[in-house]
């Protein structure tokens, strides 16, 4: 048994560890970039390219994700219960404002979180899973997302979003730019492994990610324990989500990650263990065992 600090402790400093994995993987991925181009000004526009594109796409995130999955702010006269629960835990939790709160009118059960800093953090929930949880469930899932805010997972995973972009787009470029090239140089056995690396560098930026978003999603799990002292209650809810899956909609699969659970994320034999360096959440079966053994 585990207590839930023991557990905030060990995955604070794996996320420390992976975020320094992206500052190195950055480093071989410039000096990769030194070695395909020799003009200076080449590798700094690229780069820089790549910093301002990605900077847009994760600026303009919020809003675009709001409106696909259809989520509407949420009035206190429609769900004062709810309303009530987020106030409740943002106070527990000490933050200095209570995030906004959208709805999405689905029979899906789910939750999720979004927002960089205290001015524009906002939780969402589902209709379904207001309706079919019962009330300490629903107050665990809440303080789940509520912690993904309290730990700054939102800003650290928009930053892991925005990194691993970054190794995307260079990719790109490179494999634009030299596919392009009839430079004899490019047939040397250093020019192609270091191409190959360049190549391979955004899926070992998304492997990152993805273990940071794992990392990320027991932490919340442990600090909702805290909050609401009942690490039961998200144990249940996570069984119900989980069990509920035949109702989510492949129309929300791109935004699956967000979520309190990824309904779309199930593999089993011999290639589950490599689907999972992949997955954004850890397996359901071991967040509810590790829950259910939480010591408060």
């Amino acid at each position: 048994m585990r207590s839930a600090y023991t557990v905030l402790e060990s995955n604070n400093f794996r996320t420390f560890l992976l975020f320094f994995f992206y500052f190195f993987l950055f480093l071989i991925l410039a000096l990769a970039l030194r070695i395909i181009f020799n003009e200076n000004i080449i590798l700094v526009f690229i780069i820089l390219f790549a910093l301002i594109y990605s900077f847009l796409s994760i600026f303009f995130s919020t809003k675009i994700s709001l409106y696909l999955l259809g989520a509407k702010e949420l009035e206190k006269k429609d769900y004062p219960e709810v309303y009530n629960l987020v106030e409740n835990i943002s106070i527990i939790a000490g933050l200095p404002k209570t995030p906004k709160i959208y709805i999405i009118e689905t029979n899906e059960m789910n939750a999720f979180a979004m927002g960089t800093h205290y001015f524009n953090y906002l939780i969402g929930l589902t209709s379904g899973i207001i309706k079919k949880l019962e009330k300490d469930e629903l107050e665990a899932v809440i303080a789940h997302e509520i912690a993904h805010i309290k730990n700054k997972d939102t800003r650290l995973m928009t930053i892991a979003v925005f990194l691993s972009g970054v190794f995307s787009i260079i990719s790109e470029i490179v494999l634009r730019v030299v596919g392009r090239s009839d430079n004899s140089r490019n047939s040397s056995i250093l020019f192609l492994f270091v191409i190959i690396f360049v190549l391979l560098s955004p899926i070992f930026a998304l492997l990152i990610q993805m273990a940071i978003s794992r990392k990320r999603e027991f932490m919340a799990d442990a600090t909702s324990a805290l909050f609401t002292r009942n690490p039961l209650a998200l144990a249940s809810a996570l069984t119900k989500i989980s069990k509920s899956s035949h109702y989510f909609s492949q129309d929300h699969a791109a935004y699956a990650s967000l979520f309190i659970f990824n309904p779309f994320e199930k593999s089993k034999g011999l290639i589950n263990k490599i689907n999972n360096l992949f997955s954004t959440h850890p397996p359901v079966e071991e967040r509810i065992k590790v829950l259910k053994e939480m010591v408060i």
